[in-house]
């Protein structure tokens, strides 16, 4: 699956925003040239004893976020405080020609900071707007081609806030101190894909919603599930979704998205519902896929996915519920590539939609007791669970970064992955300075080619 003007022109402050923005093009400029790094892995054996490695690597320059915001809809941020374009890893969609690369950007740069007993989720930069955003991997740099910023029906952004209150946490200040309003329209958008008309497909976390929008990033319909009652939003809202989604944890609702060759949808709950409750959720490994017609614009199927334990994800984790899918790729037929990941490691495994593990319209697509989620045992409760093959554990694959959520397959060997940097911000009140500037992680937006010991399939 699966993307300047110079760095010094920076827009000023303006209210003004383009009311139908274009595609806007960035020149490079030589200042962003960075080397190439190359690694070369020490890996378990992948089959008949051979190892996957790192055959390339590119790393995003830095580019102001201010700068980036303001070339697509001028007047959209006024301050950055520091932050550079990151957050492009959410996904990765092979483009027209080699090496170049559809992305998308998530919600934009977000924390935490704990204010007594509550952790308050923070927008430094309320302004920014997510963006599709087209690279090229060249040498060891990646280089923005164009950019695509999401805007409503009236041309409006879209923006990154979340949408309801008592559904959404309360957004803040970077600072935690001011609560900020909510937006109907806000996208935390993550999963990407590109139709064959020109037309993207993105899922966003806040619904948990599948969207689809223009070749020019116009917002043409977003599918929620039944039940939400989303009001106020500037463009189509359509309640095609099943309601047990509903139950999504926060910050965890769709995250992975392929486009299959006959022109369905799969998209991936990051993580298993909280259903019938918190509990049942944070300790479950089973969350779901969603199978949607593009012809018809509703869901066909539904399938249960059954991660491994959290130890073999992440030698040494406990925590079940730091599981997660953020990538999904289509290989070919009813074949996907589902990543299985933490925050620390990712594994990639072949599943197969079969129609008989088709659990859509069943008791498990509801809360009655036990749920999909309490199961200890699908098998023995008669719950179909795809059957799975691991594919490669990047955790041995040396040279690979963390936090992957961009996955695509360039040939029958060669996978291309992308970390999202989270916009190089922390949690806590150390990420910013005693003036509001951003202290930043260090950690870059980084694009890896690697090369596994077979042929994927």
């Amino acid at each position: 699956m699966s993307s300047l003007k110079p760095l010094k022109s920076v827009s000023s402050p303006s209210s003004r925003l383009l009311r139908r923005p274009a595609v806007v093009v960035l020149p490079l400029t030589s200042a962003l040239a960075l080397s190439v790094v190359v690694g070369t892995a020490e890996a378990e054996p992948a089959r008949h004893g051979s190892v996957a490695r790192v055959v390339s690597t590119s790393t995003l320059p830095d580019i102001p976020l201010a700068a980036f915001s303001n070339s697509l809809l001028p007047g959209s941020v006024d301050d950055d405080r520091d932050v550079d374009l990151g957050g492009i890893g959410s996904d990765l969609y092979p483009a027209e020609r080699r090496n170049e690369y559809w992305t998308v950007t998530d919600r934009g740069p977000n924390g935490q900071i704990a204010v007594g007993k509550d952790k308050r989720r923070t927008f430094p930069v309320p302004g920014f707007d997510p963006a599709i955003v087209k690279v090229r991997a060249v040498g060891g740099r990646v280089q923005v081609l164009s950019s695509i910023p999401l805007t409503t029906a009236s041309g409006a952004p879209v923006t990154g806030l979340p949408n309801q209150p008592g559904r959404d946490e309360i957004p803040y200040t970077y600072d935690a101190s001011t609560p900020l309003p909510y937006n109907p329209n806000g996208l935390d958008t993550e999963g990407l894909v590109r139709d064959r008309d020109g037309s993207f497909w993105l899922v966003d976390e806040y619904g948990p919603s599948l969207v689809h929008v223009s070749a020019k990033g116009r917002v043409l319909a977003r599918h929620v599930p039944e039940g939400l009652r989303l009001a106020g939003a500037d463009y189509p809202v359509i309640e095609s979704l099943p309601s047990v989604f509903l139950k999504r944890k926060i910050n965890r609702g769709f995250e992975g998205l392929a486009l299959l060759p006959g022109g369905d949808l799969v998209m991936a709950l990051q993580s298993p519902l909280l259903n019938p409750d918190k509990a049942s959720g944070e300790d479950s490994r089973t969350t779901r896929l969603l199978r949607f017609s593009t012809r018809t614009n509703r869901v066909t199927a539904e399938y249960a996915y059954r991660f491994d334990p959290v130890g073999v994800v992440e030698p040494g984790q406990t925590k079940t519920s730091e599981l997660k899918i953020s990538a999904l790729v289509a290989l070919g037929g009813d074949r996907l590539l589902v990543q299985e990941r933490t925050d620390k490691s990712s594994r990639l495994y072949e599943v197969r939609l079969r129609r008989g593990s088709d659990i859509l319209g069943s008791t498990w697509d509801t809360s009655a007791a036990p749920t999909l989620e309490q199961l200890d045992d699908e098998a023995a409760a008669g719950a179909p669970v795809l059957g799975k093959r691991l594919v490669v554990d990047l955790n041995t694959v040396e040279g690979v970064p963390g936090k992957i959520e961009g996955v695509a397959v360039e040939d029958s060997s060669t996978l291309v992955l992308l970390n999202d940097n989270d916009f190089g911000k922390t949690d806590g009140p150390e990420a910013f300075d005693a003036n509001g500037r951003l202290v930043d992680s260090g950690v870059e937006t980084t694009l890896v080619r690697v090369r596994l010991a077979h042929r994927v399939g």
